[in-house]
């Protein structure tokens, strides 16, 4: 039996003595995202023994399963860089592949980096193996042990094809998107199970055979008209009005992001089934479309679906601080700052068509560590698009290459915690910043030491 003073989390959680010990590390990431796969990677090269725990057979999260872009690294206008370091790293090994390019975002949002998800698999593969951390795929982080007197995690129980399992570690780091490990622990968080508004979600989709030249030639204007056109007209059920449809680096291959799936928790296992096959049924109807009357895509066929649907925002923690939308449109600038971001706010609530607000003069705002600190845990952080943030800043904060850079910092500073025993909040916030920096990490002017 657990001591008195640990409580579980959830009343069906089994007795602790009852589940066998998958392993005891320095820190364990929750998540092999985007996030999860640069914490994994950046806490293992300082030096800790690092547990990633993956629910699918393969790394990357929704840039490999849903994307074929990473936003975030450039900013509009003159696309300034803001995003390095391990993420770099990323982009580079992709290069290198002839697996990526830069394609100007279709709404003069910055250069986005396109790619091959198939490749980019392989690449978070080699790159975390590399790093020296563990990894359990087919592993799902599923509830929590909780000193209720330290408030630290001490164990995470894992589901896998082994049955139940635990793993401690001296620190958390939750990259799960949706904030799993946080919200199984008490700590507090926004999203649709408070009432909050949540973004649409999308399932994304790839078509053969196009003619990309064509295709390209189309003025993306006429085709939103065209959409609307079709839609009014009741030949086609076409909720989103706009999207985007690019080339790849497969000749003759386009990738679509135009679906448009509301009023969904993301939490909820019911909703959230519902909408794989609403999101699936949309598909066939803008392929329809693309293919009765769109130029270039008369003989398109579809040969592939985002492995599931992609969800853009879910739980938000409540952080140390919460970014807010007057923090990004001001181009905020932080002391304990750790990552930077100049994307605009994005926001797909709902309706026809997508909420853009820019940045003014092409401004860079921080995002501070504390957004990754959740209230009441003290050996938890987070990394990703479940950091602290209000509805309007996340759908700045939410992009990839920031869900790196966030990654980066969170895995740092729990190597940094473990190996010195001191909590996350007692590392020195300077110390974190010159490992970045010699990292490679991008970070504002004054904090770049």
């Amino acid at each position: 039996m657990p001591p008195s003073s640990f409580r579980l989390a959830t009343a069906i959680t089994p007795v602790l003595g009852q589940v066998p010990q998958v392993a005891t590390v320095d820190v364990l990431v929750a998540g092999g995202g985007s996030a999860g796969c640069v914490a994994a990677i950046a806490a293992a090269r300082s030096g800790a023994r690092v547990l990633l725990v993956e629910r699918h057979g393969s790394l990357g999260g929704i840039g490999t399963s849903v994307l074929d872009t990473f936003y975030g690294f450039y900013t509009p206008g003159p696309n300034a860089k803001v995003v390095g370091g391990i993420a770099q790293e990323v982009v580079d090994a992709l290069t290198m592949r002839d697996a990526a390019f830069i394609r100007p975002n279709t709404y003069g949002a910055g250069g986005g980096v396109t790619y091959s998800p198939e490749v980019l698999t392989m690449v978070w593969d080699e790159l975390v193996a590399g790093s020296g951390a563990d990894v359990l795929f087919h592993t799902m982080a599923i509830d929590v042990i909780v000193d209720a007197e330290g408030g630290d995690v001490t164990d995470v129980l894992l589901a896998t094809r082994n049955g139940l399992l635990r793993a401690s570690a001296s620190v958390v780091v939750d990259c799960t998107g949706d904030a799993d490990i946080c919200a199984h622990a008490g700590a507090g968080y926004d999203g649709a199970e408070t009432g909050e508004p949540v973004q649409a979600l999308t399932t994304t989709f790839r078509v053969a055979n196009v003619d990309t030249d064509r295709a390209r030639s189309f003025p993306k204007q006429e085709l939103f008209e065209l959409m609307a056109q079709a839609a009014s007209h009741g030949d086609y059920e076409l909720p989103r009005q706009e999207g985007s449809i690019h080339r790849t680096p497969v000749d003759g291959v386009s990738l679509a992001n135009m679906t448009r799936v509301v009023g969904v928790d993301p939490t909820d296992v019911r909703q959230l089934t519902r909408a794989e096959m609403d999101g699936r049924r949309q598909v066939g109807e803008y392929v329809r479309f693309l293919r009765d009357l769109v130029p270039g895509y008369e003989k398109a066929s579809l040969v592939g679906l985002s492995s599931h649907i992609g969800v853009r925002e879910a739980r938000r923690v409540h952080g140390d601080y919460r970014l807010t939308a007057d923090d990004v449109l001001s181009a905020q600038r932080f002391d304990d700052a750790i990552a930077q971001c100049g994307a605009p706010i994005e926001d797909h609530s709902g309706g026809t068509d997508t909420l853009w607000r820019y940045i003014p003069d092409n401004g860079v705002y921080d995002i501070p560590l504390r957004c990754l600190l959740p209230v009441g845990l003290n050996n938890v952080i987070v990394a990703g698009r479940c950091l602290s943030a209000t509805h309007e800043a996340h759908a700045s904060a939410r992009s990839i290459a920031q869900c790196m850079a966030m990654g980066q910092a969170a895995g740092t500073l729990a190597a940094l915690s473990s190996a010195s025993r001191k909590p996350l909040r007692q590392i020195d916030v300077a110390e974190l910043q010159r490992h970045l920096c010699r990292d490679g990490a991008m970070l504002s002017p004054k904090t770049s030491i």
